[in-house]
């Protein structure tokens, strides 16, 4: 690719290129800092139309919540540092209100003057991010209902806040930044309900593994009423009325966070191509349709690096990243966007939950051939003071045991483990990969065979035939008269809690009770979490037995039988 530089200069007889960024946030920020950082002669002009830049978005829930103190933290860059560090003319409150592409102009408008004029450009990126969904309910636009999408959003709630004394707060919507707000609310002293329409929380996680961060938000105090809509809002003057499905309830206040869509009004008036939901399209060097023209951050279609299919991934990481890009295709380097695998972690409480490529509901939906384990490992070495267990999901390709997923809950040492696998599958890992890796081990860290390493034995074990695994969505349509339900757990633990209908052998007197067993029967095998199964399995196997082992156990089974969906806390 030649030298855009050098394009510019030949083609307009310029000394420099002259390159406009609309959006001073992410990928706005990233593109301008890094254009500069590979040519000190362009003109860089960044837009944005509100009154910061480069703040930390994902960093606005908990200055609401009291865990981040000082204001001016939230943000990172002011117009002035940055023009200071990168010789960038950074024009905050000017938006942007049309694309020219035959002439290359922008038509701006100064917000603090009123006044308009016209920025001619040779390169345009477009980095306008995504607007909370504002369905339209009735009475959504009473000063009590709020959205959060930037600084003044979150001082608009933390002066609510601090000057009406609210006690109780709705967050419509359970995805991250529900979530975040319903954590930071509850933390604030207020009693906080969610509403979400579907059946879970946090849409990229299965509802198995979802499971255990509603036990975790219920524990809390928080309400959730899942499988829920809002129908109207009526303000009161004192409280807001929200109507749901089938009941009333009443709040001081209530956050919307029901999804976001892209801002990309300017594009589409441009003429640029749109993908159906409004997304712009563009190549792997985040080129739009007009080549004068990029786009990056979470108004832009992606590509779905495990599924290499198109998507919509609005995430912070994959905004910067494709900030870089552009910069560098526009600066002449040769750059590419290999995708977005959706990486993703939050904190749940005292709990994490964290998320890397495919899901088993997309890939029931796209048709997608998978299997799935579960693991429930420590999340350091047992015997040091302090481990806790995390549940690892991970979904693979059954024939080369190509790792396409993974989701994992817990406390300690969730974030490490997502993000050893999301790096594995960059390239390409499999289940035996995943054995191979060589982790850091101390006990108070990890353990000598680190869940990622058990996560991949697992799959290794089903891969190679030494153990046949069944799902809790089986057990129940299990014919109890043509199979052996067999759990291997200790006596104590059966009486705390048990699966109807399975007889009770621990598995360390399998090999003198086997003699119980028909051997015409296949057996269905449980234990806590699998380990114990796995090692039952491989007795009953070598003496003759069809045996299948529950993968997750007991344990992932109960957690879902009990995952009400109901208004309550249980």
């Amino acid at each position: 690719m030649e030298n855009n530089y050098f394009l510019c200069r030949k083609n307009r007889n310029i000394l420099y290129m002259k390159v406009l960024i609309i959006g001073g946030v992410a990928g706005g920020a990233t593109a301008a800092a890094r254009m500069r950082r590979l040519d000190e002669r362009a003109e860089i002009v960044m837009f944005e139309r509100g009154e910061y830049i480069s703040f930390a978005n994902c960093g606005l829930p908990y200055y609401i919540g009291g865990e981040i103190t000082d204001k001016e933290e939230l943000t990172l860059q002011t117009p002035d540092s940055f023009n200071a560090r990168f010789n960038v003319d950074v024009r905050v409150q000017n938006e942007v209100l049309s694309i020219n592409r035959e002439k290359k102009t922008v038509t701006a408008l100064d917000l603090k003057t009123g006044k308009q004029y016209e920025e001619s450009y040779d390169f345009l990126v477009l980095s306008p991010g995504a607007d909370p969904v504002r369905p339209p309910i009735q009475g959504i636009d009473s000063a009590r209902v709020f959205t959060l999408r930037n600084i003044p959003d979150t001082f608009a709630i933390k002066d609510f806040m601090d000057s009406r004394k609210p006690k109780t707060a709705v967050v419509v919507g359970g995805g991250f930044i529900g979530m975040e707000m319903a954590e930071n609310l509850h933390a604030a002293g207020l009693k906080v309900t969610i509403v979400e329409m579907a059946d879970q929380l946090l849409a990229p996680f299965d509802y198995d593994m979802a499971c255990s961060i509603h036990r975790r938000v219920r524990s809390k105090g928080v309400e959730l009423l899942l499988g829920n809509a809002v129908k109207a809002i009526t303000d009161t003057g004192k409280a807001l009325k929200i109507t749901l499905n089938d009941s009333l309830i009443e709040t001081d206040m209530l956050l919307m966070s029901a999804g976001v869509k892209p801002e990309s009004t300017l594009a589409k008036h441009a003429g640029l191509a749109l993908n159906e939901y409004g997304y712009i399209v563009t190549d792997e060097f985040m080129r739009t349709s007009d080549s004068s023209i990029y786009a990056v951050g979470d108004a832009v279609e992606i590509t779905d690096f495990v599924l290499q299919k198109k998507n919509t991934v609005p995430l912070a990481g994959p905004a910067n990243k494709q900030g870089r890009i552009a910069a560098d295709n526009i600066c002449g380097l040769e750059s590419r966007y290999t995708g977005t695998q959706g990486s993703a972690i939050l904190r749940v409480f005292d709990m994490t939950a964290a998320t890397t490529g495919l899901n088993e509901k997309t890939a029931k939906r796209l048709g997608i051939k998978y299997e799935k384990s579960f693991t429930v490992s420590g999340s350091h070495a047992g015997y040091f003071p302090g481990a806790n267990d995390m549940t690892i999901k991970t979904l693979f390709d059954p024939e080369n045991g190509k790792i396409l997923g993974v989701q994992i809950t817990g406390k300690d040492g969730v974030d490490k483990r997502c993000d050893v696998i999301a790096a594995a599958m960059r390239f390409g890992a499999t289940a035996s990969d995943l054995t191979r890796l060589e982790l850091c081990y101390a006990p108070p860290y990890s353990s000598a065979k680190d869940p990622v390493n058990m996560a991949g034995y697992v799959i290794e074990n089903i891969l190679t035939g030494k153990v046949r695994i069944f799902h809790w969505h089986d057990v129940e349509t299990l014919d109890k008269e043509k199979v052996t339900l067999l759990d291997v757990r200790t006596p104590e633990e059966v009486e705390i809690g048990a699966m109807p209908g399975f007889i009770n052998i621990p598995v360390d007197s399998l090999r003198e009770r086997m003699s119980e067993l028909d051997p015409q029967k296949p057996v269905y095998i449980t234990c806590a979490v699998g380990l114990r199964g796995y090692v039952a399995s491989r007795i009953l196997s070598q003496n003759g037995f069809e045996v299948s082992n529950l993968s997750g156990g007991y344990t992932i089974w109960n957690r879902v039988k009990h995952c009400s969906t109901k208004r309550d806390k249980s």
